[in-house]
């Protein structure tokens, strides 16, 4: 077996890059962006007012001047009206409109009072050059890189592509994802279940897990355990399919028959087995057009634990989204872990009276109880060259999307 850091260096090192393609930016929320966002003019595009008030000359209220003249209103998206000559000159402005020319300021409504067709500054008060404008070109500059490829886009980004006027964005192209869960003790959600039976979960987490994190073309199965029946279905999903993820199947039982075929259709493996818990039996492989499958363990924990750990980094990877630093949190408490395994460990989040956060133990009772991963945040990677863990270990953290 080898060790968690090898497996997932060794899934790094075949996985494929996802070509790219337009999107509609409004269908681009959680895509993964391969064409750099580039400001399309200044930003913003004119000295514009940040408050309701009076645009005016700042010289004239350094010389003195309280008094203006108000000589029309500045509404925001109209041409830039013009101050008269006389420095006592001044133009009502709303908060987004554009800098009347020959103004330099702003002075704020709650700072003036109004009489007719003049406005007078509080007294004492002090306007200096730029008070209340937000500068052309002070966010970015015209063709500055402002989201660079390789970001997921959200609400924030997407209003930068708007802004700039990007109707399209270049993403990668979503991979189609075979979600397969395997056994013949598994019965639908909404089918009766005899004593002997469970109903499937472990496709329907791993689904709602691969659409959180922005992979929604996702078609699940079940296969029993048959071996034409497995043959003939995974011959389709290799012929159909980016990503095959199957869940169960993989270990070393009697029924266990996907490593074999799997192999007959021309996947090679890549590895078979990690020195962890939970998800020791896990297998990848590389399809005969490249697509990446994995063979989940079966147990609920340990197949939702694998997808986090190895399955998603890789969509991103072949997504081209930028590498993400792994966090490392310290624990909250001791914890000891005996056999010669690295430790995946359901945690949960708890700030730190001094700042930051630390990783709270949350172990469950198997690597089936998968109700015990509700409330947790996500997990540590504990090591296998040691079996106690002080209180503030610094451990690898994955969250959970």
């Amino acid at each position: 077996m080898i060790t968690p850091a090898a497996a997932a260096q060794s899934i790094r090192e075949v996985t494929p890059t996802w070509p790219q393609e337009d999107c509609p930016l409004l269908e681009a929320h959680g895509r993964i962006l391969r064409v750099a966002l580039r400001a399309e003019r200044d930003l913003p595009p004119f000295d514009r007012a940040t408050m309701d008030g009076y645009a005016l000359r700042s010289a004239a209220v350094a010389a003195g001047v309280t008094s203006f003249a108000v000589e029309g209103i500045q509404p925001a998206g109209h041409a830039p009206l013009a101050l008269g000559p006389a420095p006592e000159a001044c133009v009502e402005i709303m908060t987004g409109a554009v800098l009347p020319l020959g103004a330099d300021a702003v002075g704020a409504y709650e700072e003036t009072a109004r009489a007719g067709g003049r406005m007078t500054l509080a007294p004492g008060r002090a306007v200096a050059p730029g008070g209340a404008v937000h500068r052309r070109g002070s966010d970015h500059r015209a063709g500055e890189v402002i989201v660079e490829a390789g970001a997921r886009l959200t609400g924030r980004e997407i209003a930068v592509a708007a802004a700039c006027g990007y109707a399209q964005v270049g993403v990668s192209r979503l991979p189609r994802i075979a979600l397969v869960a395997t056994g013949d003790e598994l019965v639908e959600v909404d089918a009766p279940v005899e004593p002997h039976q469970i109903r499937r979960s472990n496709d329907y987490a791993l689904r709602a897990a691969l659409a959180q994190a922005g992979y929604t073309q996702t078609d699940r199965f079940h296969l029993r355990d048959d071996r034409n029946a497995i043959a003939t279905l995974l011959e389709r999903l290799l012929a159909d399919y980016d990503v095959v993820l199957l869940s169960g199947g993989v270990s070393k039982g009697k029924f266990d028959f996907l490593p074999e075929e799997l192999a007959r259709q021309g996947v090679r493996r890549v590895f078979h087995g990690v020195a962890q818990r939970p998800g020791k039996p896990l297998w990848f492989g590389v399809g005969p057009r490249d697509q990446l499958v994995f063979a989940l363990p079966g147990n609920p924990v340990a197949a939702y634990t694998c997808l986090h750990r190895y399955a998603l980094p890789a969509l991103a990877q072949a997504s081209g989204a930028a590498a993400a630093a792994t966090p490392l949190l310290p624990l909250a408490a001791a914890f000891t872990f005996r056999p010669p395994l690295a430790c995946l460990l359901p945690v949960k989040w708890e700030a730190m009276p001094e700042g930051g956060w630390r990783a709270v133990p949350a172990p469950g009772n198997t690597s089936g109880d998968f109700a015990g991963l509700v409330g947790t945040d996500g997990f540590v990677e504990l090591p296998a060259d040691q079996d106690v863990f002080p209180a503030g270990f610094l451990a690898a953290f994955w969250a959970w999307v």
